[in-house]
């Protein structure tokens, strides 16, 4: 009877384990995503600092359809590239344009776009990104799990070279700006 019982309980077991579904490992192109350069895109704020022009040294929003708009040299596409890359283009804009000699060009991001949370947390919604965010502190910043959550991972979403992708991650691991992170209610 025991025999039964214990090969009764294996095969639900490993019915049950069927019924999760199963994320694929992340690919190699979501984690170099997590160490290349920070990539801009609608929603940050930058700070640009031309030196030895403060008039055409400011803030500047990227707007929804990726670019920013600058005095003399007008709109420049930010979206997708390194601030670094976006400080070469507003130099070489500001060289070929002769409106400056020799333009040193220093481009930071002042503040990143937000990230969502929603599911199983006290206060879903979208909260300003923090730098070196982790699950963990995107979860905190949303006032913590609910006792139903699933504390042990969590499903986020976000954009990987302009494809859409969702990967599941532990609380140790990073998030980033405009991911939206889905905290899942556990089965028991």
């Amino acid at each position: 009877m025991r025999l039964v019982l214990l090969i009764l309980s294996l095969i639900g077991a490993t019915l049950l384990g069927g019924c999760a579904k199963s994320y694929p490992p992340p690919d190699a192109t979501t984690y170099s995503a997590l160490i290349a350069p920070y990539r801009l895109d609608s929603g940050d704020r930058l700070r640009v600092v031309v030196f030895g022009q403060a008039d055409l040294s400011s803030t500047y929003l990227i707007d929804q359809a990726g670019y920013i708009s600058m005095p003399l040299i007008g709109a420049v596409a930010a979206r997708g590239r390194s601030a670094q890359q976006l400080e070469g283009e507003i130099a070489g804009k500001l060289k070929s344009g002769r409106f400056v000699r020799d333009p040193d060009v220093s481009v930071e991001v002042d503040r990143y776009r937000p990230f969502f949370i929603m599911g199983e947390v006290t206060s879903a919604g979208q909260y300003p990104y923090v730098t070196g965010m982790t699950v963990q502190t995107a979860v905190a910043i949303a006032g913590g799990f609910t006792p139903r959550a699933q504390k042990s991972d969590v499903d986020v979403t976000r954009q990987v070279n302009g494809k859409v992708t969702t990967v599941r991650l532990l609380p140790t691991q990073p998030v980033m700006p405009g991911d939206t992170v889905n905290v899942r209610e556990r089965f028991f």
